[in-house]
């Protein structure tokens, strides 16, 4: 197995970290400058293409491909022999990503598999190149590793795909407030003169909101609640009430605000973004909503 990749990247496979901070930092806050890119809703992957094959593996080192036939099928057609690709496995359903559809995957039978398949096919998003040609790129510089990937790139069709990025701290900072609507959770943030190391090199912030609600009830102690009942603006009735989870550690009595991941506004236009791609974006129900097409350097 893993004929023709490099003996350090056989699985398991030591994958680079993201630390989360509170806000989006200044442009010269990593070496190099910074580069920002969208965090997706899926299962962080590291697909391996030799010359014997093709395997997704977890961040934790477990083997998925069983799993995502789908993917690896594409795998095999579009990535050369002796490439290590980093990246995020997702499903797309009515033009955002869909964590259940993709948990499905992990917990069904191989007859109901191959009909989620069908149903809820699932795609590769990739972000980064540990190895092409067999050769170990993570020693080179991400500026240099991402040209690699963006050529690799070059012609692909879902559902492999290519995350945008970007340069421009504005546009980054619209990707957080108003891309939650398609399942994105937030930035990630690497620094263009950076190689890949397996710790918490790169930054990330998660998209919140507040929402105001009426709170009915809790799960665990008050001081610090593990979810909450609540009741949201203008529905009076239990029914209406259900459980959420409680981010902040904390919880008061009555009307409050409860931090919590919410969708907003999905818009993605103008800006430095950049792929060598092609759009990532390629519409249709089980790929993601066209956003501006391709978008250059």
């Amino acid at each position: 197995m893993f004929e023709g990749l490099p003996a350090a990247l056989h699985p398991p496979v030591a994958l680079a970290l993201a630390k989360a901070v509170e806000s989006i930092p200044r442009g010269d806050a990593l070496s190099g400058g910074s580069v920002f890119e969208m965090k997706f809703d899926g299962f962080r992957a590291v697909c391996l293409v030799g010359s014997d094959g093709a395997w997704l593996y977890s961040r934790q080192g477990k083997d998925l491909s069983r799993y995502f036939p789908d993917v690896l099928a594409s795998v095999r057609e579009q990535i050369p022999p002796g490439c290590v690709v980093d990246g995020e496995v997702v499903v797309w359903s009515e033009g955002r990503l869909d964590f259940d559809a993709l948990q499905m995957r992990l917990v069904s039978s191989k007859a109901a598999l191959a009909e989620l398949v069908m149903k809820s096919p699932a795609s590769l998003i990739a972000f980064d190149v540990l190895a092409v040609a067999g050769q170990d790129t993570r020693g080179l510089q991400f500026r240099d590793r991402r040209a690699l990937l963006e050529e690799l790139a070059r012609g692909w069709i879902p559902p492999l795909q290519l995350s945008p990025t970007t340069s421009d701290r504005a546009l980054a900072a619209t990707w957080l407030s108003e891309m939650t609507a398609t399942g994105v959770e937030g930035i990630v943030i690497k620094g263009e003169g950076q190689t890949y190391e397996p710790r918490r090199i790169w930054l990330k912030v998660k998209s919140r909101s507040a929402l105001d609600v009426v709170l009915a009830a809790v799960i665990g102690p008050m001081a610090h609640p593990r979810a909450a009942v609540v009741g949201f603006a203008g529905l009076r009735t239990a029914a209406h009430c259900r459980p959420v989870h409680v981010l902040d550690g904390s919880c008061g009595k009555g009307s409050g605000h409860i931090s919590s991941s919410s969708p907003g506004k999905a818009s993605m236009a103008g800006g430095n973004q950049r792929t060598g791609a092609g759009p990532l974006y390629q519409g249709g129900r089980h790929h993601p909503p066209d956003f501006g097409g391709a978008v250059g350097g």
